[in-house]
């Protein structure tokens, strides 16, 4: 009887051991973009579709990718709503926003540069996933709005900044009227 117990003990012990596959659940929340709302100027309430917006990294020569589309056109949007990835390595991200990218006539293309202020922390998720960065803007200065090298008027009017902390991509963080 001790040799039965015994060796349900052993059998007990080495299945403890096991664990479940060490795979990240694609549902699991990750690092969050910014997430961008744009809005008419002059009725702030309603959102407004951009026109061939494309947004490049400060130091990048490609654009964020938007869609499936080939060549140009997937670095190009034409909605209301981006997202866009801040760095989780130092405290500011730069882009440049432009209007109506890739129209031949030069007159229409509109360039601004912004560039976000931040706190970065990194969270721990689990064995599998690592860790996600979750972000703050800096509640004094959360960004510089500034024109391209090629001045002219900036398109964007105003930036209201909605949510400080940005730890999902559920809600919009930062309200762009133009």
């Amino acid at each position: 009887m001790k040799k039965i117990i015994l060796l349900v003990f052993a059998l007990a012990l080495s299945f403890s051991s096991c664990e479940k596959d060490d795979i990240c659940d694609a549902n699991t929340p990750t690092t969050p973009r910014l997430v961008i709302g744009f809005y008419d100027f002059l009725n702030p309430s309603v959102l407004k579709n951009v026109t061939n917006l494309k947004v490049v990294g400060e130091g990048m020569t490609d654009g964020i990718v938007f869609n499936t589309a080939t060549g140009d056109a997937k670095y190009l949007t034409n909605g209301s709503t981006i997202s866009i990835p801040l760095r989780t390595i130092g405290t500011t991200t730069s882009y440049s926003f432009t209007l109506n990218s890739g129209n031949p006539n030069p007159a229409l293309v509109n360039q601004d540069n912004v560039k976000f202020d931040y706190t970065a922390q990194e969270l721990f998720v689990s064995r599998a996933c690592g860790y996600k960065t979750i972000f703050t803007l800096d509640p004094t200065n959360p960004y510089t709005h500034t024109d391209a090298a090629v001045a002219d008027t900036k398109w964007i009017k105003h930036i209201s900044v909605e949510k400080s902390n940005i730890e999902n991509e559920n809600e919009t963080h930062i309200k762009i009227f133009f």
